[in-house]
């Protein structure tokens, strides 16, 4: 396919589920007449019509409670949360309802639902359109919690979510949606839930997820400048989460980084750390460091929110003296 954006990679992924399943619908707030607040949608409800493209009130927790019931009844809706912090209006639905319906009707029914969200920061939104709530996710039972970090893994992983039968979350970067741009071979995509090697290297192992993916690359470039070799695994998943391939890389490096852009206290870099430091102790060769957000609010000002979220210079800076330890 030729290049595009990650935000047209979205697109493109939604189109192609649409048009070969009848039973994917997209709702949300804004997606058909305006195309969704980030362009994402643009074009489908001129392409599918408005019985598939629907545009809701603003009320989070009617529409996700809507499409968990078109779910249970045989639809694969794609729900849009405008910004992943509106989905907190909508968590008593997601919790308490979307991820318990297959274990509590003993898989009579099952919720194929696909939750959309822009999340994170890096676009000057502040406290309330910024925030990283996919910790929160990982730790819900039934939920698979994806967040791609390229524009390839955006298309593919859509596409899996959609023909998931458990609800996704699904969380994109709304920093790289415009600014990163990539192909997408249509032969192939990620196998199942695994992790990805970004970068290859025997001297650490760096996982990650999301758009703090690009930063740890480019910070291990900084450090192989160095003479310092480090392995940057993109997790894709928080849940399933690929320990497999965390232990192979650990086996090799002995020394182990997880950085996020969620809050580092009580943050799933922690759940890395601690499954590391469980079943992997006798390869660890130095302390398991964790890089994320500090505890306060997201400011306005990439200045300001530079103090706050991992930077790739910051990154580095652990790396380092994880290096020589």
């Amino acid at each position: 396919m030729r290049e595009v954006k990650y935000a047209e990679a979205v697109r493109a992924a939604l189109e192609a589920e649409m048009a070969a399943d009848e039973s994917v619908v997209v709702m949300g707030e804004e997606v058909a007449a305006l195309g969704g607040v980030f362009t994402v949608t643009q074009g489908l409800a001129e392409r599918f019509g408005e019985d598939r493209v629907l545009d809701s009130p603003i009320a989070e927790a009617g529409v996700v409670g809507f499409a968990i019931g078109a779910a249970a009844e045989g639809m694969r809706p794609v729900v849009e949360i405008m910004f992943s912090d509106f989905v907190l209006l909508a968590l008593d639905q997601i919790i308490n309802l979307g991820a318990k319906i297959r274990y509590m009707s003993n898989g009579q029914f099952s919720v194929p639902l696909t939750i959309r969200m822009p999340g994170g920061g890096g676009t000057n939104h502040g406290p309330q359109h910024s925030q990283s709530l996919e910790s929160l996710f990982a730790h819900v039972p039934g939920l698979v919690v994806a967040m791609p970090s390229n524009v390839s893994d955006a298309y593919w992983m859509l596409r899996h979510a959609i023909r998931s039968d458990d609800p996704v979350i699904f969380l994109e970067s709304k920093n790289l949606y415009f600014r990163t741009s990539g192909d997408i071979d249509a032969r192939t995509g990620p196998d199942g839930f695994g992790a990805r090697v970004a970068r290859a290297g025997d001297d650490l192992t760096v996982v990650s997820a999301g758009r703090m993916v690009e930063r740890c690359e480019l910070a291990a470039a900084e450090l192989a400048a160095e003479g310092v070799a480090c392995e940057v695994i993109d997790l894709r998943y928080l849940w399933p989460l690929d320990t497999a391939s965390i232990e192979a890389s650990l086996r090799r490096t002995g020394k182990l980084a997880v950085v996020s852009e969620a809050v580092e206290f009580c943050g799933w870099g922690g759940e890395v750390a601690a499954w590391a430091g469980e079943h992997c102790f006798e390869s660890l060769d130095g302390p398991v460091v964790r890089v994320g957000s500090e505890r306060v609010p997201i400011p306005y000002g990439h200045a300001l929110e530079d103090e706050i979220v991992p930077t790739a210079e910051r990154i580095a800076g652990e790396l380092r003296k994880l290096a020589i330890y």
